[in-house]
């Protein structure tokens, strides 16, 4: 009993460690992202590079992390959970269920996402706050500060979960795809050619593994698929959680009017979809590192 309780703690250790790689990895596209999804008025004339080029200017280089604490106090129990719940969903949709393949895989998949979400939400609210000060205006001073300006601003308890549902209704095929695509690129590889792609793991012999490259080529593909799915619902939830901020926030009150009201005022490529490309470049490295790096956490801590 005592290797299992271990091995709940070693996969939540796991799946934190890939998670808070892959975001500090990407966390200046991510503020780039929140500013340019949300149309902020100092940089909403600009594209991406050049919006990358001008934080810098305008807020020095950590302007490009900003938020970024608060990201990694989320991140880390929201990667493990995930992770974690994805194991134990899977384990329960196969027992109970009697399901197995690939429909468990996007099932539990969709699960742990929503889990970790719902967890962690009010730190996502945070952070996205802080991501979308820009500097000499700021409103909240750090992270405590924000929770306590929230809470008492916005309704207690539930201002922290505002843009949940779009949220919920993005995760599902989001997170759906990317492990069910994951898993199918995984299996099919190692079914075709386990020499070419695969290698034994270093913790089991018995274990095929996808060697490491194969790994980032897979974790990008699936993350690149589940994004473009589910990406208008994710800046749909960034208006919704910055509400109070922006100054059009009583249009978007909830899921569908934010979506209507994005769709009327800047329509698809300027609107539902702005920043998607650089989403791709931002997500692609972020989901391979992460996969990858849990695949070798995996191994480190022996979970195969």
């Amino acid at each position: 009993a005592a290797r299992r309780d271990f091995y709940w703690l070693r996969s939540f250790i796991a799946g934190g460690v890939a998670g808070c790689c892959a975001k500090t990895t990407t966390a200046p596209l991510d503020r780039v992202k929140i500013l340019l999804q949300a149309h902020n008025h100092h940089y909403k004339h600009l594209g991406v590079f050049s919006t990358l080029r001008a934080v810098p200017k305008k807020e020095g280089y950590l302007g490009l992390y900003k938020g970024n604490g608060a990201m990694m106090i989320r991140i880390f129990p929201y990667g493990a959970i995930q992770f974690m719940a994805f194991d134990q969903y899977k384990k329960v949709i196969k027992k109970q269920l009697g399901i197995s393949g690939h429909v468990h895989r996007l099932m539990a998949g969709s699960m742990a996402g929503i889990t970790a979400v719902i967890c962690t939400y009010p730190l996502d609210m945070v952070r996205v706050r802080l991501a979308f000060q820009v500097k000499g205006e700021h409103k909240y001073m750090g992270i405590i500060h924000a929770f306590k300006m929230i809470y008492t601003k916005e309704g207690g308890f539930s201002g922290f979960y505002r843009g949940l549902m779009p949220t919920v209704v993005g995760m599902a095929p989001y997170a759906g795809f990317s492990f069910f695509t994951f898993g199918t690129l995984k299996s099919i590889g190692l079914a075709q050619a386990p020499n070419l792609l695969g290698r034994p793991s270093l913790d089991n012999p018995d274990v095929l593994v996808l060697k490491t490259h194969v790994n980032l080529l897979c974790g990008g593909i699936a993350g690149a698929i589940a994004q473009t799915i589910s990406y208008p619902l994710d800046v749909t939830r960034r208006r919704m959680q910055l509400g109070a901020v922006l100054p059009d926030s009583e249009k978007c009150l909830t899921m569908v009017q934010t979506l209507k009201y994005v769709y009327q005022q800047h329509g698809i490529r300027r609107g539902l979809y702005r920043g998607l490309s650089l989403n791709y470049i931002r997500c692609i490295p972020s989901q391979a590192v992460a996969f990858t790096t849990y695949e070798l956490m995996k191994q480190f801590l022996h979970l195969n």
